[in-house]
């Protein structure tokens, strides 16, 4: 069997599997996956490894490797850059560091694709180029004129752009911050993010044209994620659900939370030494529930967590507010449950509590129950309870 041979039964099995699995449902992008060769886009990558005593670290995996070749087609995804500047060729051996890209498994890709309900013709807008695989599939199925995909790092964008050319792919490719999106190729009949936002940008809605899908994963700074698609009206207002499924990606960039120093978590340990404790309606376990965590962060958009032990004893979840600077903190109990301390200008924890309770109430509902509509400004994410709609609204 030659290597091209090889290669080529390597796709159809990957077609084949994902088409198994539901994600892939369509001819048209059956056809893409058998033909764009994954493995010139994970020339190399990260393979997670849990070494004892060491903790989670991130083995390079390069084309000298026996299973390389066999692994670039595994529905998997793989981590190909660390702490925004670390790569599988800079690193000797196992590395620790915190994931900043990757090509994300290809069942994620195609099924979002096949949500984004393309047709011939239609102009797509990507925001996040990553290895550049998803962006050669949507080139095979649409001709490269029709894609645009956006990438902020300029050295992965480098490296996509290679790739791409070696496959046979043009797209028009625009390094810099999708969230502005790109006004030189608009407007858009489809916009999809391989990264997740806060806050959905007006520039992506403007340059939408009416009638447009958007594609994207919401989040925020508790952790929270909803893939979210929405139509786009004439006056430049998107509105839509949230689809079923756990999926998360990295947030944009400029979206991140901020880095919260030491003095600052000083300040709030300090304002909570007096605060009066009471018994929590609700632990921070909700932190770890899917749906728990999206519900949480929509009552308290601007808020960090971060969980903390001090000489041996009980962990405690603090939560800051990084816009007012109201802190809250949660201990456990010796015979279960949770207390909880409050200070500064807001009760960050009482409004979590009230969320999630409303939520609790209305029977928990999946986030496929939730809509979502926004103008690039304001966002509503709304659910229908027995006694009307539960929402939240942010900006």
């Amino acid at each position: 069997m030659t290597e091209d041979e090889r290669v080529a039964g390597l796709r159809q099995a990957l077609a084949d599997e994902l088409e198994r699995a539901g994600d892939l449902r369509s001819r048209e992008w059956r056809r893409a996956v058998e033909r764009v060769p994954r493995h010139l886009f994970v020339p190399e990558f990260f393979e997670r490894t849990d070494i004892p005593d060491r903790g989670t670290l991130w083995a390079p995996v390069r084309r000298d490797d026996d299973r390389w070749l066999d692994l670039a087609y595994r529905d998997e995804t793989w981590v190909t850059q660390l702490d925004r500047h670390l790569t599988p060729r800079d690193a000797a051996g196992p590395v620790g560091g915190d994931p900043t890209s990757s090509s994300t498994m290809p069942g994620l890709v195609v099924r979002m694709l096949e949500d984004l309900d393309v047709t011939d013709g239609a102009s797509v807008l990507e925001i996040g180029t990553g290895t550049g695989y998803s962006t050669a599939l949507m080139c095979e199925r649409l001709g490269d004129g029709s894609v645009t995909s956006i990438e902020v790092d300029p050295c992965i964008a480098a490296n996509a752009a290679a790739a791409l050319r070696r496959a046979g792919y043009a797209p028009n490719l625009v390094v810099g911050d999708g969230l502005d999106g790109d006004a030189g190729h608009a407007p858009y009949d489809r916009i999809i993010a391989t990264c997740s936002v806060r806050t959905i940008p007006r520039a992506w809605l403007v340059q939408a044209r009416p009638g447009a899908r958007v594609l994207v994963t919401v989040t925020g700074w508790l952790g929270g994620y909803g893939l979210a698609l929405l139509e786009v009206d004439g006056d430049g207002v998107a509105e839509g659900r949230f689809l079923p499924g756990t999926i998360s990606f990295m947030v944009a960039r400029p979206q991140a939370a901020p880095v919260i120093g030491d003095e600052r978590w000083g300040a709030a340990f300090e304002a909570l030494a007096d605060a009066e404790v009471r018994r929590a309606a609700v632990g921070p376990d909700v932190l770890r529930d899917w749906t728990g965590a999206f519900v949480a962060q929509l009552a308290v958009p601007t808020v960090v967590a971060q969980r903390m032990r001090v000489d041996g004893g009980p962990w405690v979840e603090y939560c800051l507010d990084t816009a007012s600077g109201a802190v809250a903190s949660l201990t456990p109990e010796r015979g279960g449950g949770w207390t909880v301390r409050q200070a500064g200008p807001g009760r960050v924890w009482d409004d979590v509590e009230a969320a999630v309770l409303r939520w609790r109430d209305a029977g928990s509902p999946p986030q496929e129950r939730f809509r979502i509509r926004t103008d690039g400004r304001v966002r509503s994410v709304w659910f229908d309870g027995a006694d009307g709609p539960v929402s939240w609204a942010s900006s």
